[in-house]
């Protein structure tokens, strides 16, 4: 008796363990990088406030009042400056992680158990939404026969739910570049219903990026409600 596929329940509190695995992988990672860059930052301040302040005092006895001006302006770049640095500093680290993250899901398919059983919920739950009669499943060339397989358990668990019936024919597709799932077209190919790997990690980064940015960077203090 083939193992039971997984609902969309199932399926989503995989892929969700799976991220939160990566992400406490990933956030020791981005401690590190962040220190780093706390450092790099601490530095290039102190070079800068250094630099602004020689300048200041060379000018100071003969045009005080100049020079106050030009402190300010200067204090203001380097606030600027130092922001916009850390900003892209954050961003570059956000990055670092939804990167390990990809190079991680990428090895999902290589376990054939899980990864087969991930894709018999996938087209259930397409052939569900579809509900109807013939169905294309878009898959990667290599994925074809695990595909067909997982594709006959889908049409027995879909009739035992819906006590409907479904037929499908596999197109290779997907590009080599995808990291694995299946992409369920209808028979008039004007709906397409995306469970690739892909597009599941591209759903829980953007659901949890809020998150993320708190974790990693706490609250933002020029936002008064958070969501």
């Amino acid at each position: 008796m083939p193992p039971r596929p997984m609902n969309d329940e199932e399926v989503l509190s995989e892929m969700s363990k799976m991220v939160a695995f990566i992400k406490q992988e990933a956030l020791e990672k981005a401690r590190e990088i962040k220190v780093k860059a706390d450092e790099e930052f601490a530095i290039e301040k102190a070079k800068l406030v250094k630099q602004e302040q020689q300048a200041i005092d060379a000018q100071f006895e003969k045009k005080r009042k100049g020079a106050e001006v030009a402190q300010k302006i200067a204090q203001s770049n380097l606030t600027n400056k130092s922001r916009l640095k850390l900003l892209q500093r954050r961003e570059e680290q956000l990055q670092e992680l939804f990167s390990i993250a990809r190079t991680s899901i990428l090895t999902f398919a290589e376990d054939e158990g899980r990864y087969s059983q991930f894709l018999e919920g996938a087209i259930v739950q397409g052939f569900l939404q579809l509900m109807e009669t013939n169905v294309t499943l878009h898959v990667r060339e290599q994925d074809a026969d695990i595909i067909q397989k997982a594709g006959e358990v889908a049409v027995v668990s879909y009739a035992e739910i819906s006590g409907r019936e479904v037929s499908f024919e596999l197109e290779t597709t997907l590009s080599k570049d995808c990291a694995g799932g299946v992409k369920l077209v209808s028979s008039s190919r004007r709906i397409t219903i995306d469970n690739t790997l892909d597009e599941r990690l591209r759903l829980l980064e953007d659901k949890m990026l809020p998150e993320i940015r708190r974790d990693l960077f706490g609250p933002n203090e020029n936002r008064k409600f958070y969501t």
